[in-house]
């Protein structure tokens, strides 16, 4: 996890634009690196070093003597590194760096190749100044962020996050707009002797349906073919297990969310028994965020017992959820209600992290919801087809909502996320299953049934509104937010919504508060959503499960 950031064709002194660079600081505590590039007075290279791998050589641009015309800025890992400079024999490596492969695939086979065989999670920047090209690339699921601006005559700008472009200045009459890039794409840029580019080629190198291409040189080799049900269970433990393992790969130390519910649960086990099996020095850290009397907090304690981790409680108030809401909002660039609801829990639990363990590496099991259906209202799918197209819609659209919170919640603090449920070949292969089988949650469940890996009671353990479980049983996290904005909006405010917020009107109190500090922050910058999250098949104005007929908090039960 670092922060990356470069400009090509930058009118204005690049001295006066870095300061722009200062912005994301927090992705990588470690170190920076501010680097023109050699014949190019008007292009730089800026980078925040969060050091996982390689302690020694890890700084960027990597640059390497075999190849002294490429520059590399990269975000990520890439979990496949050791295994593809072994399938391809690439023998004279100068670092350790996990990213150096990148260098490596490129020279022997372009761009397209290079980043389908990369198994990570990356956003890049590399510059080919022997073929004046520029390419930029982001993995199948966006867990990685990328941003670009770029400028009718030619100038570029690229950051992990949007805040790091929003100052940058540049010549043109009306300001560019910043863009997220798309997930699973490279793009090509020619790079003209002015510095400028112009971008020549945007395409696709995977989607989350389709095979991986580096699954050809995987260690998971032998999948049972068919589809009866114990070689499809059998294979989901193999994938799962192998997604947990390949991202032990660190020099730092390794920690793990917990909620108390299955997909953390089902996360930190495996952890524990592969830490166990690899001999780590350390015990795993587990940390729940919640009140001292919710249903995480004590689930999570369930599990943290059963698997012999070293668990963390964080106590959560609602006071102190309100005053880090602002905060929250500044560090995820958007104002979607419930990627803003769910924020605060994990940016707090992040928070303590950083400031009261030696934890850097930290999993958590995200996109498990999505692609297993796991979300309450799938239960209202009309057909198992309709379930499977939402599934995948959904993974789709991560790096906006989930893979956008887990992402900046943690990076805010100088926190690695890792999330094995987003495993290219594990996602592949689950959603290659037929419509039929991939009913909401049940195959994963049976998947681990009856190997004690998790308790049984947090196997089965009812889906929660994500904010219910780490909150009192007496008040949830919903209704306090819900108390605090009836004084913060007023109702003529709400009524004049539409006129106020053009794009995307909030409907509800909390959602114009939201928008209310996300413009204070970036004025102008409401397209950066393009939707709302919200559940499907009913009619909704909240995403929360908690408006739901069919949800029921435990204590209705």
């Amino acid at each position: 996890m670092c922060g990356i950031w470069a400009l090509f064709g930058s009118d204005e002194c690049l001295s006066v634009q870095c300061t722009s660079a200062m912005k994301i600081g927090h992705r990588g505590p470690d170190a920076f690196r501010f680097e023109n590039v050699n014949g190019y007075t008007n292009c730089c290279f800026g980078f925040h070093r969060l050091a996982i791998v390689d302690q020694l050589y890890g700084m960027q641009p990597l640059r390497v003597k075999k190849f002294p015309y490429l520059w590399l800025v990269y975000n990520g890992e890439i979990y496949n590194h050791q295994t593809l400079k072994k399938q391809f024999g690439y023998t004279d490596y100068q670092t350790k760096v996990d990213g150096e492969i990148l260098l490596h695939l490129y020279d022997n086979f372009g761009i397209q190749k290079m980043a389908s065989l990369l198994d990570g999670v990356f956003a890049f920047i590399l510059l080919d100044t022997a073929n004046r090209k520029v390419f930029l690339g982001r993995d199948t699921y966006g867990v990685r962020p990328m941003f670009k601006l770029l400028t009718d005559n030619g100038f570029l700008a690229v950051c992990s996050e949007a805040k790091g472009l929003t100052d940058i200045t540049h010549s043109m009459s009306s300001p560019a707009t910043i863009t997220p890039f798309l997930p699973g794409h490279f793009e090509v840029f020619d790079l003209k002797p002015s510095g400028k580019v112009e971008s020549v080629e945007m395409a696709r190198f995977h989607s989350c349906t389709q095979e991986p291409n580096h699954s050809a040189y995987d260690l998971v080799k032998d999948l049972k073919p068919g589809f009866d049900q114990e070689s499809v269970k059998s294979n989901i433990r193999s994938l799962f297990e192998n997604a947990v393992r390949k991202r032990l790969m660190a020099h730092r130390r390794i920690g793990c969310l917990l909620s108390g519910g299955l997909d953390s649960s089902l996360v930190a086990a495996t952890l524990v028994k592969l830490a166990k099996e690899d001999k780590l020095k350390y015990p795993i850290q587990t940390f729940a965020i919640g009140a001292e009397d919710s249903p995480d907090i004590l689930a999570a304690r369930k599990v943290a017992l059963h698997i012999g981790s070293e668990h963390h409680e964080v106590n959560f108030t609602p006071e102190e959820g309100l005053r880090a809401v602002d905060e929250v909002i500044f560090h995820l660039e958007t104002y979607d209600i419930t990627t803003i609801r769910a924020s605060v829990g994990m940016y707090l639990v992040a928070k303590y992290i950083r400031e009261k363990t030696d934890s850097v590496v930290i999993f958590s099991g995200e996109g498990s919801d999505e692609l297993t259906q796991g979300y309450i209202y799938f239960h209202k799918a009309p057909t198992p087809k309709a379930a499977a197209e939402d599934s995948v819609r959904l993974l789709k659209e991560l790096y906006l909502f989930d893979v956008l919170r887990a992402d900046r919640t943690t990076a805010a603090h100088g926190l690695e996320l890792r999330v094995p449920f987003l495993d290219h070949r594990f996602t592949a292969y689950y959603l290659s299953l037929p419509e039929e089988m991939r009913q909401p949650k049940y195959l994963l469940r049976d998947a681990f049934k009856g190997l004690n890996l998790i308790p049984d009671e947090i196997l089965w353990r009812r889906k929660e509104a994500f904010s219910d479980g780490m909150t009192s049983i007496k008040k949830s996290w919903y209704n306090s937010l819900q108390d605090q904005m009836e004084s913060e909006v007023n109702d003529y405010q709400l009524e004049k919504a539409a006129k106020t917020f053009p794009h995307l009107p909030p409907r509800t109190k909390e959602a114009y508060y939201y928008r209310q500090v996300f413009e204070k922050k970036y004025p102008g910058r409401a397209e950066w959503l393009s939707h709302y999250w919200m559940p499907r098949w009913i009619n909704a104005t909240d995403p929360s499960a908690r408006t739901l007929s069919i949800y029921k908090p435990d204590k209705d039960q």
